[in-house]
C-alpha cells in the first residue's frame, strides 16, 4: 500500500483512458502500423518494468519472478533476464499450460533459458531471501475469479510480507470494472503498458494497485490519433476550468446560487454544501431550510442570505436564482417533496443529492441541464438494482443512469466516474479513504453549485468540481493523514485550489 503522504499516482500518469478490450485488439494493429514486432514492444515492457524496480528498490539483490501461461508471463520471462544480466539473483517460477504459449512469450521464455536462467515449477519452494516480487501470473484479459495454481500463488504473494511490482495489472483484478471476482494481488507498484485502462482507476482498483506508473511503450504518436472514450483527471487540469478573475469584476457575474435542504437535525448539511459554494468562489448563495436553523447559520456563516423554506420563499428564490442545489439534508417529509416538485419544473442549472435523488428514484424524469451526485446506494434506488449490481461494473452504471435520467452524472466512490448524456466520460483520480465520513457529499455538492454559478457548463462543473473535492481531501491527507478527516476540514484548503494560478 502506499504511503498516505505520497501521491497516489505518478503526475506524469497520461490523462487517456482506453478499453482494455480494445488495446488486446489494438496491440496487434499498433505494431503493424509503427513497424515494429510484437516481441519488441514486450522487450519495452520488460525494460519499462525493470528499471522502475531498479529505482523503486534499489537495495534488491534476489527477485521472486512470478509468470502467468501467457503474454503476461512473457513480460516476466524478460524482466527476469534483464535483471539476471544485471547481476541480480533470479528465482522464476512458471505456470504451465495445456496449449503452447503465445508466439512472444515463448520467444521471451528461450531467451531466459539462453541467458542461463531456469523455470521451476509453480509448486517449488519460495527463496527464503528473496527480497522482491514480480507479478505477471494474469494480464487483462481475465474475465473470472482466478482458478487453480493461480489463486494460490495470489495468495502466496499476498502473505509473503515483500514490495511487489504488478506487469500491466494486479493479477485478479479486471482491466475494465475495476472488480475482484476472487483473489487478486495486492501490488505496491503497477506500471501499466500502452495505455490506461479503466480498471486501474475505478472499482476496487485503489485496494490493489499501489502505486500507479504507465509506460506506452513509444506508442504515443500512435495513441495520439485515436479518441480515448475516457479521461483520467487530477489537480494539474484545474488551470483549464478556473481562470483569474479580471481585476474589476464583481459579485454579480459568479452567479447567484439557491441552496435547499436542511430539514430538522440536518443544519449540518445545509451548511457545508453552502459554503463550500462560497469558498469556490459564487458570488451569492442563498439558503432555504427549516426556520429553525436560520438563526445559527447565520451566526456561523453570515456572508449566507438564509431564509425559512416555504412555498413563497421558493417562488422567489427560484425567481432569484441562476442555479439550485437540492437535497442536503432535505429529507423525505411531504416538506422535503413539495421542494423537489417545484424545483423539477425549473428549468436553470441544477445539482441534486440525497434525499433529492431518493425522491426523484420514486418519481423519475428526465432532464439535460442538471448534475445527480449519486453515491452508490443512490444510484442503485435511482436504477431499480442492488448495491452489487452498481458496484460490479461502475462505467456502465454510470452510463445507464445518464440514459434513464439526463444530464451529468457523478457515480461517487473510489474513482469517482463522471458521465454525460452525450456519451463523454471521466474518472478523477483524486481523493483518499479519508472521505469515508460523513458530509463530504455536501461538500461536493456546494462546490459543483458553486462552480455551475459561476457559468461553467454542467459537464465541466461536474468534473472540476470532483477534482477539486478530492483535491482538497489529498491536501489534508497530506497534512495530517486520513483517519479523522471531517468534511469540513476540506472548506478550509478549497480557495487556494480554485485559483490554481497562485502556484505560477
Amino acid at each position: 500500500m502506499t504511503n498516505q503522504r505520497e501521491k497516489r499516482n505518478e503526475a506524469s500518469l497520461p490523462h487517456s483512458v482506453f478499453s482494455a478490450d480494445w488495446l488486446r485488439q489494438a496491440e496487434r494493429q499498433a505494431a503493424q502500423e509503427t513497424g515494429i514486432s510484437l516481441f519488441t514492444l514486450m522487450q519495452r515492457a520488460a525494460k519499462a518494468a525493470f528499471l522502475l524496480a531498479q529505482r523503486k528498490f534499489p537495495q534488491t539483490r534476489h527477485w521472486l519472478i512470478l509468470c502467468g501461461h501467457g503474454n503476461n508471463g512473457g513480460d516476466g520471462f524478460e524482466v527476469a533476464r534483464l535483471a539476471k544480466n544485471a547481476g541480480l539473483r533470479v528465482t522464476l517460477l512458471a505456470v504451465q499450460g495445456s496449449k503452447p504459449l503465445p508466439e512472444e512469450a515463448e520467444t521471451a521464455r528461450e531467451g531466459w533459458l539462453k541467458s542461463g536462467g531456469t523455470v521451476n515449477p509453480v509448486d517449488s519452494p519460495w527463496p527464503q531471501d528473496a527480497d522482491l516480487i514480480i507479478d505477471g501470473l494474469l494480464g487483462t484479459g481475465l474475465s473470472s475469479a482466478p482458478r487453480a495454481p493461480y489463486d494460490a500463488l495470489i495468495d502466496a504473494i499476498n502473505s509473503a510480507s515483500l514490495p511487489v511490482i504488478s506487469l500491466d495489472i494486479p493479477s485478479g483484478l479486471d482491466a475494465q470494472t475495476g472488480q475482484a471476482a476472487g483473489k487478486a494481488v495486492h501490488a505496491t507498484h503497477t506500471i501499466s503498458f500502452i495505455a490506461l485502462k479503466p480498471g486501474l482507476l475505478t472499482g476496487q482498483a485503489r485496494d490493489y494497485t499501489g502505486k500507479l506508473h504507465g509506460d506506452a511503450l513509444g506508442l504515443e504518436s500512435w495513441l495520439g490519433g485515436h479518441l480515448a472514450p475516457l479521461q483520467r483527471l487530477d489537480a494539474t487540469q484545474l488551470g483549464q476550468w478556473l481562470h483569474p478573475r479580471r481585476p474589476c469584476s464583481h459579485k454579480g457575474e459568479y452567479g447567484r446560487l439557491l441552496v435547499v435542504g436542511g430539514d430538522t437535525g440536518f443544519a449540518g448539511a445545509i451548511r457545508m454544501a453552502s459554503e463550500a459554494a462560497l469558498r469556490t468562489g459564487a458570488g451569492l448563495v442563498r439558503v432555504l431550510t427549516h426556520k429553525e436553523h436560520a438563526g445559527p447559520l447565520l451566526t456561523a456563516r453570515p456572508e449566507l442570505m438564509v431564509q425559512e423554506l416555504t412555498a413563497a420563499s421558493l417562488d422567489a428564490g427560484l425567481e432569484w436564482a441562476e442555479v439550485v442545489v437540492i437535497g442536503p439534508g432535505l429529507g423525505q417529509r411531504e416538506w422535503g417533496k413539495q421542494a423537489v416538485e417545484r424545483v423539477a419544473d425549473w428549468d436553470k442549472p441544477a445539482l441534486w443529492d440525497a434525499d433529492a435523488l431518493n425522491l426523484l428514484a420514486i418519481n423519475p424524469r428526465k432532464r439535460q441541464n442538471r448534475v445527480l451526485t449519486p453515491h452508490p446506494g443512490e444510484a442503485a434506488r435511482l436504477l431499480g438494482c442492488s448495491v452489487k449490481d452498481i458496484e460490479s461494473d461502475r462505467l456502465l452504471s454510470a452510463r445507464k443512469l445518464t440514459e434513464r435520467y439526463g444530464g451529468v452524472v457523478v457515480l461517487k466512490g473510489a474513482g469517482t466516474l463522471i458521465a454525460s448524456e452525450r456519451g463523454e466520460m471521466a474518472i478523477a483520480d483524486v481523493g483518499n479513504a479519508g472521505m469515508a465520513s460523513g458530509g463530504m457529499g455536501d461538500v461536493l455538492s456546494g462546490i459543483i453549485g458553486g462552480l455551475l454559478a459561476q457559468k461553467l457548463n454542467v459537464y465541466d462543473a461536474a468534473c472540476a468540481g470532483s477534482v477539486l473535492h478530492g483535491a482538497a481531501a489529498d491536501e489534508i491527507a497530506h497534512r495530517q493523514g486520513t483517519r479523522g478527516m471531517l468534511a469540513t476540514d476540506l472548506l478550509a484548503v478549497i480557495a487556494p485550489l480554485v485559483n490554481p494560478d497562485l502556484k505560477k
